[in-house]
């Protein structure tokens, strides 16, 4: 299936194309297009734009509206979602302190790459470790 988000990803946009690769669609192909652009229906599977089936809804991030649209109900992940959603928007409280971090870690990978391709395939390592830590907390 080709996917279609902005321009210039971010810690919810990397989350997701990392969740989307390895739970949801192997052979996805990605897309970005301009910020506020709204991709042609029927195309593409747009995610993380506001207005679609995948981005923000209900106060949680992309990374939510993913896993529960596709029934996705591992542990690890509803942590990573929570973090995401603590990483992805303002909060009054921080209750995941991997949060702050993780943004800041997706936002440099994001000044640091030459473009969306090449900060997607950085941020998948950043997702796939966080993702192996987490699971080994919850077997210790």
């Amino acid at each position: 299936m080709k996917w279609v988000t902005w321009k210039n990803i971010g810690v919810d946009r990397m989350a997701c194309i990392w969740l989307i690769r390895r739970w949801i669609d192997p052979d996805a192909e990605f897309t970005f297009i301009p910020v506020g652009e709204v991709p042609a229906p029927g195309i593409f599977e747009p995610f993380d734009i506001p207005g679609q089936r995948f981005s923000h809804h209900g106060g949680h991030c992309t990374f939510y509206a993913l896993l529960n649209e596709n029934k996705i109900e591992d542990a690890t992940l509803l942590r990573i979602a929570q973090i995401m959603e603590e990483a992805d928007e303002i909060q009054e409280v921080i209750v995941e302190p991997a949060a702050l971090g993780l943004d800041l870690i997706c936002r440099g990978l994001r000044r640091t790459s030459k473009d969306d391709f090449e900060a997607m395939e950085r941020g998948r390592l950043i997702y796939e470790a966080l993702y192996a830590e987490l699971k080994s907390e919850t077997l210790e």
